[in-house]
């Protein structure tokens, strides 16, 4: 199939399932089954540019390994939160302060924000297809670089996951916040981790940016998700919850651990709720 088909097919797709995804959020009443269809979407969808697209100087070995990359994060993650949303009995705290925001016209606004995050989706799913297509001979240093990121982000985002997972399995850590393992390096490992496996791509899309100038176009995936973790539907709602949940022990955690970036943390000062 030519490349532009797919991309239509791709972006089309997305925006269908992402309309599917609103369905299923109003007819549950759990918002939570969005990020999983979001999650799934994704990684299927970057599969499937990465493999049916066809042009004269593709590498097939480069092709399936980037879908199989590509396939194996979302499944894990897609997994996992539909784990998380069967297992908890109130909704995703980020879109129950959207509903409270939105009011009566929430159901109107929830489905143009998912369309926004199909268009979100559409340009991660062209920083795998960038990787996908270099046309470079053989699996050379920049694609192990890439793979290896892919695995250590992947491995990574679960392990935070898990140990997140104990920390709320314990009843002593009720109301407590969670700063064992990369918790305490981080306040959102989960985030960075996600975040490095686009870096890996981009790694494997720009190895030789001499014989292919494309393969700059996949630096758009880890810049939107840094974008989109940091400054807008990842830490900001979730830690404005956080700071309503658990007040100032949620402050002595901002204030001993970096949000993002993992780092050795801090000795806190926080008085005063300030």
């Amino acid at each position: 199939m030519g490349i532009v088909l797919v991309i239509v097919v791709a972006a089309v797709g997305l925006a269908a399932t992402m309309a599917a995804a609103w369905l299923v959020a109003m007819s549950s009443g759990r918002s939570g089954w969005v990020d999983a269809i979001w999650s799934f979407a994704a990684g299927i969808f970057g599969a499937f540019v990465a493999v049916v697209a066809q042009a004269d100087s593709d590498n097939n070995q480069r092709q399936w390994v980037i879908a199989v990359l590509a396939l194996g994060w979302s499944l894990r993650l897609g997994f996992h939160i539909v784990a998380r949303t069967i297992g908890s009995d109130h909704d995703d705290p980020r879109y129950a302060q959207l509903k409270q925001d939105w009011g009566m016209d929430f159901k109107r606004r929830l489905f143009w924000f998912l369309q926004i995050q199909a268009v979100a989706a559409f340009l991660l799913v062209m920083s795998i297809m960038a990787a996908a297509h270099n046309p470079r001979s053989g699996l050379g240093v920049a694609d192990w670089v890439g793979i290896a990121l892919i695995l250590l982000a992947v491995g990574g985002e679960a392990l935070a996951d898990r140990q997140l997972q104990a920390f709320r399995a314990d009843p002593g850590n009720r109301g407590k916040v969670c700063d064992i393992g990369l918790w305490g390096l981080s306040r959102h490992p989960n985030y960075f981790f996600e975040w490095l496996g686009w870096v890996a791509y981009a790694a494997i899309a720009v190895g030789s940016p001499s014989a292919y100038p494309w393969g700059f176009t996949a630096l758009a995936g880890p810049a939107l998700m840094y974008w989109l973790l940091v400054h807008v539907s990842g830490i900001p709602p979730l830690e404005a919850h956080m700071l309503r949940s658990r007040g100032d022990e949620f402050r002595r955690y901002q204030a001993r651990v970096n949000a993002f970036w993992p780092g050795a943390p801090r000795q806190a000062i926080v008085s005063g709720g300030r």
